[in-house]
C-alpha cells in the first residue's frame, strides 16, 4: 500500500466524522487525482476485511461492513434509537432515489402529508436539506446523508439496488385506465 493510502487510512480511522475530499487533499498535501487514486487503492486493500471506505458525494468515511455491524453493536452496546416506521422507510426510499427532492414531490408519491416523517428522518440524520427549489417559496430540497449510507450498509449511492416495478400496480395507474377508456 502506498504512503498516501496508508495516511488516508489512518486519518479516516481517527476521524469521528466523514471528511471532505478537500480536507484529505490538504492533510496529505496531495492533489485530487492523487487522493482519488489512493482512496481506490485503500478500498481495494480493505476488500474482505471488517471495514470499508464509504463515499457520499465528496465526503469519505471509514466504517464497519454491514455483515459485522451486529457484532460491533453487541460489543459497544450503543444507545437504541428505535426502529423506523414503514412510512419512514417509504419516505427515505423516495428521497434516496429522487434526490434532491422537495416535500411536495414526496407527498405526491406517497399521497399523504409527510412533514412529521421528514422531521423525524432529519433528526436521525438520515436526510438533510441539500438546497432550495426554484419554485414558489423556494421549497427545501432533501437528500440522503452519510448516516443514511451507514444505516443502509452502502458504500455509496451508486450501490442503491435497482427498484423493481410491480406489474399489477403499473397496470392500475390512471394513465393505463385512460388508455383503456379511450379504446373501450
Amino acid at each position: 500500500m502506498s504512503e498516501i493510502s496508508a495516511a488516508l487510512e489512518a486519518i479516516l480511522f481517527s476521524s469521528n466524522r466523514p471528511l471532505k475530499l478537500r480536507e484529505l487533499q490538504h492533510a496529505t498535501d496531495t492533489d485530487r487525482i492523487g487522493v482519488e487514486s489512493a482512496l481506490d487503492e485503500l478500498r481495494e486493500s480493505l476488500d474482505g476485511r471488517g471495514v470499508m471506505v464509504m463515499r457520499h458525494h465528496d465526503e469519505i468515511h471509514l466504517a464497519t461492513r454491514p455483515q459485522y455491524a451486529s457484532a460491533v453493536r453487541r460489543a459497544l452496546r450503543p444507545e437504541v434509537s428505535g426502529k423506523l416506521s414503514a412510512a419512514a422507510y417509504e419516505t427515505l426510499a423516495i428521497v434516496a432515489y429522487q434526490q434532491p427532492v422537495a416535500r411536495a414531490r414526496i407527498e405526491e408519491v406517497r399521497g399523504v402529508n409527510c412533514e412529521s416523517v421528514l422531521t423525524n428522518l432529519e433528526l436521525r440524520d438520515l436526510i438533510a436539506e441539500v438546497g432550495r427549489g426554484a419554485g414558489p417559496g423556494q421549497p427545501k430540497l432533501y437528500g440522503t446523508t452519510m448516516r443514511f449510507l451507514q444505516v443502509m450498509g452502502l458504500e455509496s449511492l451508486d450501490r442503491l439496488p435497482t427498484p423493481r416495478i410491480d406489474r399489477e400496480t403499473d397496470a392500475s395507474t390512471p394513465s393505463s385506465g385512460r388508455a383503456a377508456t379511450k379504446n373501450g
